[in-house]
């Protein structure tokens, strides 16, 4: 399996587990330790989604494109390392030991996570947009959703998990972009070696 398809996968897997975290925030998926063990893979499969987009667009996406994957890519390693903490460090603290946490390193820790995947996020949608290689709806629906997504604390929670609903939705999109482009470059090279095996005959 190609690089294309791996994200291509991870894509889709990402945008499950966005959707999944957003009923359960929702109450619409039960709370469960199952639940709450797959939420910060969203963020990990995300990465290597972005990894294989960036990949295929960064012939034509330039320095703005290594720029953003750079930016994208880094806020959601982080992302990963807060909701890892969310959900597996700070359930086993005292409220006021992550309290005091919050309100110190950790917190400014957090915030500055946020802005940089803020940031990522809106540059490297823009590179994807510019390059015209990417479905123009699933880049937008992406960085639309993201914005509030990379803003958990300060937009109200409808708005944070639509966001994240909305996301989902480009990555999928994006996803189905690679998976198909790998389809079809599969299917050329397959067709290319078959002529080259009855001209060689």
């Amino acid at each position: 399996m190609g690089v294309q398809r791996v994200a291509g996968v991870a894509g889709f897997v990402c945008a499950v587990l966005l959707v999944v975290n957003a009923a359960r925030r929702a109450g619409l998926v039960a709370e469960t330790a199952f639940t709450h063990a797959i939420a910060p893979f969203a963020a990990l499969t995300g990465l290597l989604a972005i990894t294989g987009i960036y990949l295929f667009i960064r012939a034509r996406a330039g320095t703005l494109g290594l720029v953003g994957y750079v930016l994208n890519s880094a806020g959601l390693a982080g992302a990963f390392a807060v909701e890892y903490t969310l959900h597996f460090v700070f359930p086993y603290l005292g409220g006021g030991v992550v309290s005091g946490l919050l309100a110190g390193g950790t917190g400014r820790a957090f915030l500055v996570t946020s802005a940089v995947l803020l940031v990522g996020v809106v540059t490297f949608g823009a590179a994807a947009v510019r390059s015209g290689v990417m479905p123009v709806v699933g880049v937008v629906l992406y960085v639309v959703g993201m914005v509030p997504g990379s803003l958990r604390n300060l937009v109200p929670e409808a708005v944070y998990l639509g966001g994240l609903v909305m996301a989902a939705v480009g990555v999928a999109w994006m996803a189905v972009r690679l998976w198909t482009t790998a389809e079809e470059e599969a299917a050329v090279v397959g067709v290319g070696r078959r002529g080259g095996v009855g001209s060689a005959g």
